[in-house]
Parts: C-alpha cells; structure tokens; sequence
C-alpha cells in the first residue's frame, strides 16, 4: 500500500480537470492510503466522494481575488498589465504560498510523510512541499511543456516572467530549496520530471505538438454511469425533447445576460435550455428578472448532476472551463465555448481545432453569434460525427484507472 496526497486550490473547478477526483477514488479503492488536502470549503465535497479530507488553513492559492478596478478607465497597456499581475497573484503569492509550505511540511510529521504528492497544475505550495519533503511529484490536469521561447514573449509577459521567477526564487531560498520541480526559462510553472497526467489526448493538443514532453501521459476518459436515481425534473421531461446545458461553471457565474441569450438561442432551435448558475447565489430580484427572460420549458437551477443529465444533452454552451470542457468531449456533445480567463481560451480554441464546436467571442455573442452557432452546429452533420468520434477515441484511452496505474509506478517497491 502505498500513500498519496492529492493537494488542490479550494476550488470545486480544481478537483476535475477531467479525472482527478476520479483518479484519487481509484487509489484509495485499490487500498492504497488516499488523503485529499484543501481548505475546508471544499471538504464536503471530497468526503462525499468517498475520500479522506484534510482541511490546511492555506493552500497557497488567493481566493477569491481583491476587487478588479475599473479596466475601461485606465491605458490599454496598464488594463493588460493588470489582468496579467492579478493572475499571476492568484498562484505565485509568496506569503501564501509560505504559509502553506510550512503548513504542508508540519502535516507530514503529524500524518506521515506520503510517497507521492498529486497537485493540481497551479498549486505552486504543492510543488515546492514535495520537494522540501524529497517525495515525488505527479501533475494531474496539465500536460509538460517545453519552456517557453522568450523570442515569442510579448513585453508584459516577459515582465511579469521575470518577476515570478523573482518571487519563486526567494520562495526557493526561503526554504532551502532549488524549485527542482518547476521549469527554467522566463516564464517558470510546475513541472514533474516523471508524470503528468492529461485527461484529454494527443490530438486535442495538435497546435503544441513540439512542445509536449515525453513525461505526459494521455488518459482521455468516458462518462460515469450514475449510481443513484435521477433528479424529478429531469425525469418529468419528455425523453424525446433535446436538451441544451447552458453553464458558466462556479466562478463567473453573475453573466446572467448571457444566460438568457443562451437560453433564447438554443430554444428557437428546438432545444430544451437548461441554465445552470452555480453554486454563487444572485439576489432575489437578479434571479427573478433572470427566470422572467428565459424562454418556456427553461430549467433554471444551481446545480446539475452531469452523469444523469449530459447523456440526454445535445449541445453544450459554456465557458470554456476544462472540467466541463472535457465532460462535453466524453460525452460526445457538441459545444460552443464563450472563454472568460485564463486556461478556459486555450480551452475554447481546441475545442474548434478538433472541429468538435465553436469558440466565440464576447463580442461575438452580443453580436448574435450564439443563435448562429446553434443553427450551424444542429445542422453539421459532421461535426456532430466528430464529437461521437472523439468521445470513443478518449474512452480508448483508459482513463482514471489508467492514471491511477500511473501513479501506482512511481512508487518504488519497497514503499
């Protein structure tokens, strides 16, 4: 048996990235010695999957984030300096990450050292603890990368580079420690020698084909064959009206202008919208000037179980987030993905790369991009093939049990 810490940021987001939850329930059903680390929000959550929590008071992570300013009222170039520094903040705030760093380590006295830390890809305290604890380390979400080219670097990114190798490199001194597991170059984030595990596939990753590293290992995945009964109003629908999941995930959730030109779009197009807000609650009144735009049959709710709910669902409207990105993708769903930040434009983009949806344009929404899109998608016979095709070629792959069998070989014998 062999011992696995699992550390996300406490985000309901960072515990898919397509399988990792999924992974760490495959461990700890080999019996293998299984503990999720987080902050207590998300504890529930873990502990409902069937896994052992621990909460840590910092994970290193700055959620949520201090109050954006007003971006239309300062220089374009100082708006992109801004969105950059806030990003950057978020994973590589030193004080945080200290906290959490010297949290983690006083954890392995008091639980036992693991053999492997499995993190997230953006939990900068993960990687620097695994070191500082000479245990090895297996990214889950993200594949390895070459270093960036700093020839190809805008300005502000190559600025703000710098200044996170600046902050990791006292984080490093800090501790004694050489960010063995973080990349060189002018743009340093976290990198496994051994393992990283993607919950996508080769193809997905077409246009980074160079700078994939051979320690990335493909998973893909497939649906979950749900284990409990279906919720009453999905049951109370006709099985043969088509459904149309429109979601923002857990974060960017307040859009709800474009929750009902979402809902409008795809019902003139003869879907069935279900609106999902997330778990954030609105305000009455917000919620109700929201239910009063919605076309008739719309299911506005909080919160949807995806195994019951995505195999009756046809199309697919969000925000580009990996974890609902790549539900879409196993379930064979065509999608149309509106990014808001970060990881979700990269996302978006192969999203159409792999011609399995559209990636759209805030403007391109306002503009009526949504209607047109979920004409052009119900129509394309064979775009609709090519989500069917790609769903088979992830569930090929094997999957979180493949993963789990991945990590299981990074343990030594004698573990």
């Amino acid at each position: 048996m062999a011992r696995f810490w699992f550390i996300s940021a406490p985000l309901h987001g960072h515990l898919d990235w397509g399988g990792f939850l999924k992974t760490a329930q495959v461990l700890a059903a080999r019996g293998h010695a299984v503990t999720w680390i987080s902050e207590a929000p998300i504890g529930p959550v873990v502990t409902a999957a069937g896994l052992d929590f621990t909460a840590v008071k910092r994970t290193g992570w700055l959620w949520p984030p201090p109050p954006a300013p007003d971006l239309s009222a300062i220089p374009p170039q100082e708006a992109v300096l801004l969105r950059y520094r806030r990003a950057l903040d978020t994973w590589m705030s030193e004080d945080l990450i200290a906290e959490a760093v010297t949290e983690l380590v006083a954890l392995a006295g008091q639980i036992g050292t693991p053999d492997v830390i499995v993190t997230d890809p953006f939990l900068s305290a993960a990687a620097l603890a695994a070191e500082a604890l000479d245990v090895e380390l297996a990214v889950c979400g993200w594949p390895a990368q070459q270093e960036l080219n700093d020839d190809f670097l805008f300005p502000v990114q190559k600025m703000l580079g710098q200044e996170s190798r600046d902050r990791l490199d006292r984080l490093s001194a800090r501790f004694g420690l050489t960010a063995r597991y973080f990349s060189g170059g002018p743009t340093p984030s976290i990198l496994s020698p051994r393992l990283h595990i993607s919950y996508f596939n080769a193809h997905w990753y077409q246009a980074d084909a160079e700078s994939i590293l051979p320690q990335t290992l493909w998973v893909g995945g497939a649906p979950t064959p749900p284990s409990d009964a279906p919720p009453t109003w999905l049951s109370d629908l006709p099985v043969d009206w088509p459904l149309a999941l429109i979601i923002l995930g857990t974060v960017f959730t307040g859009d709800l202008g474009f929750f009902s030109w979402a809902a409008q779009a795809v019902a003139r197009s003869g879907y069935v919208p279900v609106v999902v807000l997330g778990r954030n609650p609105i305000a009455p009144e917000q919620k109700a000037e929201l239910k009063a735009a919605l076309p008739k049959h719309t299911r506005l709710l909080s919160w949807v179980p995806f195994d019951h709910v995505l195999p009756r669902t046809r199309l697919m409207i969000h925000h580009g987030g990996m974890g609902t990105t790549h539900a879409a993708v196993v379930h064979g769903i065509v999608q149309m993905a509106v990014p808001h930040a970060a990881d979700q434009r990269g996302n978006a983009r192969r999203i159409a790369q792999a011609k399995v949806g559209l990636n759209l344009t805030a403007h391109e929404v306002r503009h009526g991009a949504l209607l047109e899109g979920t004409r052009a998608l119900t129509r394309d016979a064979q775009i609709q093939e090519n989500a069917r095709q790609l769903a088979a070629d992830f569930h090929a792959l094997g999957g979180p049990p493949r993963a789990a069998a991945a990590l299981e070989s990074l343990v030594s014998p004698s573990a």
